[in-house]
C-alpha cells in the first residue's frame, strides 16, 4: 500500500522534507492512527583509519515500508493485510520541532486518547519554541 498526499501517490518526498505527520486507516472498522516519520537517519560510522573524527552521514529511512509504532496497529497490519489500509499523509515537515508540533497537534485536535475509534495510547510531545517552528507554522493551512 503506498503513502498519499491530497488524494496523489507519494513516490518520493519533497528534499527540504525532515519529515511527515500522517494518518493511517484501517478501512474495515475505520480505526485511525495519527503518527510521525522522520524522512532521514544520521548514521555515525567509525573514522578513517589516523583519524579521530567520527563520519556522520544522513541514510533514507524506511518511511516507504512503515506502519507506525503501534503493536496493535502492525498486528492489525499482519492479521487483515495492507490493503485494508490507507496511508495519508497529512504534513510534510522541514524541521524535527514542527514535525512533533503538528502530530501533537493532530491528536489532540482529534482527541485520539478520548476514543477507541484510534490505536494511539499515548501523546508524547517536547517541543521549544524557535524560528524555524514559527516560520514552519505560518506556512500551514489550518
Amino acid at each position: 500500500m503506498d503513502w498519499t498526499y491530497n488524494g496523489k501517490t507519494v513516490e518520493e518526498l519533497p528534499k527540504d522534507c525532515e519529515g511527515f505527520v500522517y494518518l493511517i486507516t484501517n478501512l474495515t472498522n475505520n480505526r485511525k492512527y495519527v503518527g510521525k516519520k522522520l524522512a532521514k537517519f544520521s548514521k555515525t560510522r567509525p573514522p578513517l583509519k589516523g583519524r579521530k573524527n567520527r563520519r556522520r552521514e544522513k541514510v533514507e529511512s524506511d518511511w516507504q515500508d512503515y506502519w507506525g509504532s503501534s503493536d496493535n496497529l502492525k498486528a492489525d497490519v499482519e492479521k487483515l493485510g495492507a490493503d485494508n489500509f490507507t496511508r495519508e499523509i497529512l504534513h510534510f515537515c522541514n524541521s524535527r520541532g514542527l514535525m512533533s508540533y503538528l502530530e501533537a497537534k493532530e491528536q489532540f485536535d482529534r482527541r485520539v486518547l478520548e476514543t477507541d475509534e484510534y490505536y494511539n495510547g499515548i501523546i508524547n510531545v517536547r517541543v521549544g519554541s524557535s524560528k524555524i517552528l514559527q516560520e514552519g507554522l505560518k506556512n500551514i493551512k489550518t
